[in-house]
């Protein structure tokens, strides 16, 4: 018999998919292929996972939708600053653990 407060495990996404629909969150999710972001959080740098050694530029990005995820900055050198517009595409970093896109 479950308890009463796994019983009401999950309560908030069902309300949301009888209300809005069952792929509402994957449709939030998927949007463009490309999408457009506003840089306005902040740079930070991240170390890699374990074999490798370095400082990587990471940017947290609030996007269009309102979503907030954290790009990779590629290349040597970036002239991002707050409230930049970047195009968001796609691509982990493969020593970043969380990092799934880049500008």
């Amino acid at each position: 018999m479950k308890t009463y407060s796994s019983g009401r495990s999950g309560i908030r996404e069902e309300i949301l998919e009888r209300r809005k629909g069952s792929n509402y969150f994957e449709r939030i999710e998927r949007g463009a292929s490309d999408s457009k972001g506003d840089l306005s959080v902040n740079f930070s740098t991240i170390t890699p996972k374990k074999p490798n050694s370095a400082l990587r530029k990471v940017a947290r990005v609030r996007l269009t939708s309102g979503f907030e995820i954290t790009a990779y900055i590629p290349g040597i050198g970036h002239n991002l600053q707050e409230h930049s517009v970047v195009l968001v595409r796609g691509g982990r970093v493969k020593d970043l653990p969380g990092v799934r896109y880049h500008i």
